[in-house]
């Protein structure tokens, strides 16, 4: 059973997807919090498996929420609920640790699937934010640093063998297990290990800060005809 924690201060919205996990027989809703704080307590209170995290809330954001909750020793994981004039927040959310995003009008099939991955220790983006996300790293192209203070500004990388560089190229590239897999021609048992090996090596909590770090230290470098 995946427990999961509804954290949004509209009760409508909250109710919304209460009716949507409430008839998923291995989702169980264990709390609603109406802000931040009521979020970052009921987590320590309640242990879920997953938060759904909206961004915008009373005394205490999204952003916020998450960095603390992630940061608890075995803290749950969260999905963020965005929406398109949100870049500033989904960057800070993901270097805050948050390992899904979706839009708040995603579709009851791809929120439920959001919530499944992320409880197995999965990622998942919505196309359109990963697609805004690559487009704000390329504005910043040729520029004198990053777009934001970034998570470790590339300290590790040099700790990893050639062949964990060369996963996280692409992880970075958003390529699942199994088709890193495939490309690398190794079991996707072994691509698990290089994958929990680089992320323990740059203290690292989730794929999600693999990408902003592979991003930012200029591992891979975005093209815009990614976005197209």
């Amino acid at each position: 059973m995946i427990r999961v924690l509804l954290a949004d201060d509209q009760a409508l919205v909250r109710a919304g997807f209460r009716l949507i996990l409430d008839v998923e027989p291995d989702l169980q809703v264990v709390g609603e919090a109406s802000n931040g704080l009521e979020a970052v307590e009921l987590a320590r209170l309640v242990s879920p498996d997953v938060v759904l995290m909206d961004i915008r809330m009373p005394e205490m954001d999204g952003v916020e929420a998450t960095r603390l909750i992630t940061g608890q020793q075995d803290g749950p994981r969260v999905v963020v609920l965005t929406t398109f004039d949100l870049d500033e927040y989904v960057y800070a959310s993901l270097r805050a640790g948050a390992s899904a995003f979706l839009l708040k009008d995603a579709k009851e099939d791809q929120l439920l699937a959001a919530i499944r991955v992320t409880a197995q220790g999965g990622s998942l983006f919505a196309p359109v934010v990963t697609a805004r996300l690559i487009e704000r790293f390329c504005a910043h192209e040729g520029s004198a640093g990053p777009p934001a203070a970034g998570i470790v500004h590339g300290a590790g990388l040099e700790t990893l063998t050639p062949r964990e560089h060369e996963v996280l190229a692409l992880v970075a590239r958003g390529l699942t297990n199994a088709e890193i897999a495939g490309q690398m021609v190794v079991s996707e048992h072994t691509t698990k290990t290089h994958v929990a090996s680089l992320l323990q090596k740059l203290g690292l909590r989730s794929r999600v800060q693999a990408v902003v770090l592979a991003y930012e230290s200029g591992l891979i470098r975005p093209h815009i005809k990614h976005l197209h």
